[in-house]
């Protein structure tokens, strides 16, 4: 019976629902009914109205907001990025500058041109400035383009340049990067790689400087019909001139003569002149352009034919002094000197009895001849002044650091010991050392090995608790700013702090300057990272007191800059073999 019953229910559920769709259409037709006449009749009591209540089209809205977004979408799209490194790299985003005024990016970079950065603030302004991002509020792309343009230039960074030149195709003021490394390359003398360089240069660059090196680089590899096809190319666009054409038919045999005239507006007219004049000579002045004195040094071209000819030495000693001519020449030219070897003997009672030329000559060979220690000191102290004495202290600043380091300091007198320290300048690139860890200090322990990406977090985390236990039973340890900006990263990454190790009551001892807070609040961080290259300056980051370590880092954590936060805390905490 039960399965009777159950049949006969089974059934009649069948029965309705194959009834169901039929009601359900019957249903939505009841209400396109109702619709309708409802429609019909507020239309024919709108048409009685003599004022009609304007609808509000929702649709309409959404329609707007979706073609506003559209249009910032477009616009993203219109505006292209120039750079080298990935912003994701160094935590930042294509949109890191997007909230800083352009004024203030401006002012900063102008401040930054001023100050010979450290290697750490070079690494920290390279990565941030050259990153791919979209300008700065009121920036327009060419600006923003010059402004990398313009540092790696005045920094002579070619390995940059030439990485810029390889990432991006086609940008404004791109003749200019090319052109500075065919100058730079002229200037070295090496006309080979030069014309290698040439090859950056592609069919949208119209450029006559360009084109007519690139013309000259296919005389120089002896492919005379193809550099005569182009010459005439460049007549034909009037992008010649009556110089170059006669140096070019001189080199393809053209011409069997060329004007003797030297010309030195630009280093590409100035080498053309030296390459096709017999018995080439050039006397330098001082409004001859730098580049060009660095070409006549590399090619050997300045000679000093008679060594008492002292206007031109003069000459010559400050365009060294100002970084335009070699200043180990300077001493080879002094070398050459002739003294009579009484005056050598009595060099330092009678060095005053000569011109400061004379003086400088023969002193510095009384150095070449001396054979004791602190002799050689006093000689090149009273070098200095003399140098210092006529404004030329810069040919013999890296001299004098140089020739300190070759003397035994065991062997110098106590008395002379602190000044000839301070007289060696700093390697310009530090070589650290190997890493000493100290567990017995938190900012030397071994969870520096976290920060290098040695160890993961989870051993890191294990590390940190047991370092803590060891430091904690020392009552007489004192948590200091390194530690702090240890710390504070360590809890920012996520990291378990022992409750009773109050950090940030800690951190309440140090002030942060607000303004540099502000740039993290308004999500400023490429700003924050230049305003920290003006704070670092010409430190390196070992050299920064313990308080500007910890603010940078806290500022750093603030705004995810990790990357950058951990090449500092490597730099600036570690004790080093």
């Amino acid at each position: 019976m039960k399965l009777i019953s159950l049949n006969r229910y089974i059934s009649l559920l069948i029965l309705i629902i194959s009834f169901l769709p039929l009601h359900a259409e019957e249903e939505i037709d009841i209400w396109n009914k109702e619709n309708k006449e409802n429609s019909n009749s507020n239309q024919n009591i709108n048409s009685n109205n003599i004022t009609a209540t304007p609808k509000i089209n929702i649709p309409t809205q959404i329609n707007n907001n979706i073609e506003i977004e559209n249009e910032i979408s477009k616009v993203s799209q219109d505006i292209k990025i120039f750079g080298i490194y990935d912003p994701a790299e160094n935590d930042f985003d294509l949109n890191m500058w997007s909230t800083t005024e352009a004024e203030d990016i401006r002012s900063s970079i102008k401040r930054i041109n001023k100050i010979q950065l450290s290697n750490t603030a070079t690494k920290l302004f390279e990565n941030t400035i050259l990153s791919f991002a979209y300008p700065p509020k009121g920036m327009d792309e060419k600006e923003f383009v010059n402004l990398k343009i313009d540092w790696m230039i005045e920094n002579k960074r070619i390995d940059l340049i030439e990485k810029f030149l390889k990432q991006n195709n086609t940008f404004p003021n791109k003749k200019k990067l090319i052109q500075y490394l065919v100058d730079n390359s002229i200037a070295q003398a090496n006309i080979k790689e030069g014309c290698n360089k040439i090859n950056f240069l592609d069919k949208n660059i119209k450029d006559s400087y360009l084109e007519k090196f690139k013309i000259y680089c296919l005389v120089f590899n002896k492919k005379k019909n193809e550099a005569q096809l182009q010459f005439d190319i460049l007549r034909e666009e009037n992008q010649s001139d009556k110089f170059f054409e006669d140096k070019i038919n001189f080199l393809l045999g053209v011409t069997s003569k060329t004007s003797k005239k030297i010309k030195d507006d630009n280093l590409l007219n100035f080498y053309l002149s030296s390459v096709t004049i017999k018995n080439f000579k050039y006397e330098p002045k001082k409004n001859t352009q730098k580049i060009i004195w660095e070409y006549l040094n590399a090619a050997n071209l300045i000679k000093l034919d008679d060594d008492r000819d002292k206007e031109k030495l003069k000459s010559l000693e400050i365009a060294a002094n100002q970084n335009q001519f070699d200043k180990e020449k300077i001493f080879n030219i002094y070398s050459n000197i002739t003294f009579d070897l009484n005056s050598l003997i009595k060099a330092q009672d009678t060095y005053q009895t000569f011109d400061n030329i004379d003086a400088r000559a023969l002193i510095y060979q009384k150095y070449l001849l001396s054979d004791n220690e602190e002799n050689k000191i006093k000689l090149l102290f009273l070098l200095k002044d003399l140098f210092q004495k006529d404004n030329l202290s810069n040919i013999f600043a890296q001299f004098l650091s140089d020739r300190l380091k070759e003397i035994n300091l065991d062997d110098v007198p106590e008395s002379y010991k602190e000044v000839v320290q301070k007289n060696i300048t700093s390697e310009e690139e530090l070589k650290l050392g190997k890493i000493k860890f100290d567990d017995k200090i938190l900012h030397r322990s071994r969870l520096l090995k976290y920060f290098k990406n040695e160890i993961n977090q989870k051993k890191a985390q294990k590390d940190f608790i047991k370092i803590y236990k060891k430091i904690k039973k020392n009552r007489k340890y004192f948590f200091s700013a390194k530690d702090l900006a240890l710390v504070e990263s360590l809890a920012k990454d996520g990291f378990t702090i022992p409750k009773e190790f109050n950090y940030q009551e800690i951190s309440k001892k140090y002030s942060i300057p607000s303004n540099l807070l502000k740039l993290g609040k308004s999500n400023e961080s490429a700003f924050l990272a230049l305003k920290l290259v003006e704070i670092i300056g010409e430190d390196e980051a070992y050299n920064l007191d313990p308080e500007t370590i910890y603010f940078v880092t806290h500022l750093l954590n603030q705004n995810n800059l990790k990357k950058i936060r951990n090449e500092i805390l490597i730099s600036a905490l570690p004790q080093r073999s």
